[in-house]
């Protein structure tokens, strides 16, 4: 490796590790910012957050990788450009070509890295941390018991305290209602003071009365007269404990979440898309085949009905003649709303199946974007450090201030050009492999563009705006001169 090249690796590779990490910090606190709400209140405890963030941190890498290299490229070659070290190569004699091949063989490596990154951890690490976010949301709020409204959260009881002293353990005017029985109100203890405490590693919470009474309606004894007997204890101390076992975290099985395209490799993409496809072909055939001996059915049907109500018309010369026309008419209306209603019958079986069709064919447009986003992620950091590498050396600034405006507004479009065409390809509107390569082809010409403005060291936007037309200009100056050539000889 010449010496040149090592300069622009290592000059490189900083600022790529520190944006990498820089990125997937940002992308990591818009996380938190999303699903803040549901932390809250619910004592989840250190481990359950390094978890979380240990997972959603993993599944931000592919998305973070583009913008990385981006910023990366543009702070390298910005700074090189700032420096003047890349005039000073230029004017040796090294094309534009020949300075950024370094970087780009390492580039091509990272987005190696992404692909298979992208297709083994992400997978994974998203089976893990939506399990156990969904978790966390399905997770009730710590125990807080406040003054004069009823708390509901623990299962068959309503507790209401009046007044809870500074300790948080002290009770003032106590009243619980008994629902296990989900017979209404029918058992109720109040007490004039208590205390609350927790035990057994807090899984049991315990209620010590002082100086209440308990009112219970036994709806099982009934006296003669038909009313229930209703029973009112005293007491100075009772003891009430109450299992916490629905609070904190319970973990789900994680297979329940294995369906989800997310949670997928390439080949378990693949293998789900052939399955669909295979349903939907037999769901076809069958219905196919059942069309078929509907109309078979209802035209035997109809047939039989016609001969049978001929043979009422001929019975014999004893019918009445208008008695025998007035059965006939009757019997074609009857047949006629018969067919009908095995018609309309059809109809509902028809939609039904076109709708569970149209659901499979859905199902499999998902499954297919998310198997070709592997490989589009990666390819997407090449694309970014074409557009970075250009970019830098035209505009010749360093830094985080200008290449962070430059790579958020190229991430910006690169993120809504990727969502629109997932939503078009969702919908069957375009085509899957149009959908998700909309954004690196629109991106690549950009690129493009950039790269041939930067080999030929011109600025980046034209002082005079007719020359942008310079282009188009010469292509019809020659065309115009070779056909004058052609007539002439």
């Amino acid at each position: 490796m010449k010496k040149i090249d090592k300069l622009f690796i290592k000059s490189f590779i900083g600022p790529f590790i520190l944006t990498t990490t820089v990125v997937v910090f940002i992308f990591l606190m818009r996380f938190l910012m999303m699903y803040f709400g549901d932390f809250i209140g619910k004592n989840l405890g250190l481990d359950v957050f390094a978890k979380l963030f240990t997972f959603f941190s993993l599944i931000t890498v592919p998305t973070a990788l583009p913008l990385a290299v981006l910023l990366a490229t543009l702070m390298t070659f910005g700074n090189l450009g700032e420096h003047t070290e890349l005039t000073a190569i230029k004017s040796a004699g090294i094309s534009f070509g020949r300075i950024i091949l370094p970087t780009f063989v390492f580039t091509i490596f990272v987005s190696i890295f992404s692909y298979f990154y992208n297709d083994r951890v992400t997978p994974w690490a998203n089976l893990k941390g939506y399990s156990l976010l969904w978790d966390v949301k399905s997770a009730k709020l710590t125990l807080n018991i406040q003054e004069g409204i009823f708390y509901k959260e623990i299962p068959g009881y309503r507790i209401k305290v009046q007044k809870k002293f500074a300790d948080e353990r002290t009770l003032k005017n106590i009243i619980v209602y008994d629902h296990q029985s989900t017979s209404g109100n029918r058992s109720v203890t109040m007490a004039d003071s208590g205390q609350m405490y927790t035990m057994y590693n807090n899984n049991y919470l315990v209620f010590e009365l002082f100086n209440g009474k308990n009112y219970l309606e036994n709806t099982g004894a009934i006296t003669n007269s038909g009313e229930t007997q209703f029973t009112k204890n005293y007491f100075k101390k009772n003891k009430m404990i109450f299992s916490l076992e629905s609070f904190g975290i319970k973990r789900t099985n994680e297979d329940q979440f294995k369906y989800h395209e997310y949670m997928k490799n390439s080949g378990e993409l693949t293998q789900k898309i052939d399955s669909l496809r295979k349903d939907i072909s037999r769901n076809l055939k069958d219905q196919t085949t059942n069309l078929k001996n509907q109309n078979t059915y209802i035209f035997r049907q109809t047939g039989e009905k016609e001969l049978k109500s001929m043979s009422t018309v001929n019975a014999g010369p004893w019918i009445n003649k208008k008695m025998a026309v007035f059965d006939e008419e009757f019997k074609k209306i009857e047949l006629e709303q018969y067919t009908l209603g095995r018609l309309q019958s059809l109809k509902s079986q028809l939609e039904t199946d076109i709708s569970i069709n149209t659901s499979k064919q859905k199902d499999i447009w998902r499954a297919d974007i998310e198997r070709w986003h592997k490989l589009t992620m990666a390819v997407a950091c090449l694309v970014m450090f074409l557009i970075g590498a250009s970019i830098g050396s035209i505009i010749k600034k360093g830094g985080f201030g200008m290449p962070v405006l430059v790579s958020i507004s190229f991430f910006i479009v690169y993120y809504v050009l990727m969502q629109l065409g997932d939503k078009y390809a969702k919908e069957g509107i375009i085509p899957v492999i149009v959908g998700v390569w909309i954004p690196c082809g629109i991106l690549l010409i950009i690129g493009a563009f950039m790269a041939r403005k930067a080999s030929k060291d011109e600025n980046l936007f034209e002082s005079n705006p007719l020359d942008y037309l310079k282009p188009f200009l010469t292509f019809f100056k020659n065309k115009l001169a070779k056909k004058g050539s052609t007539i002439t000889t």
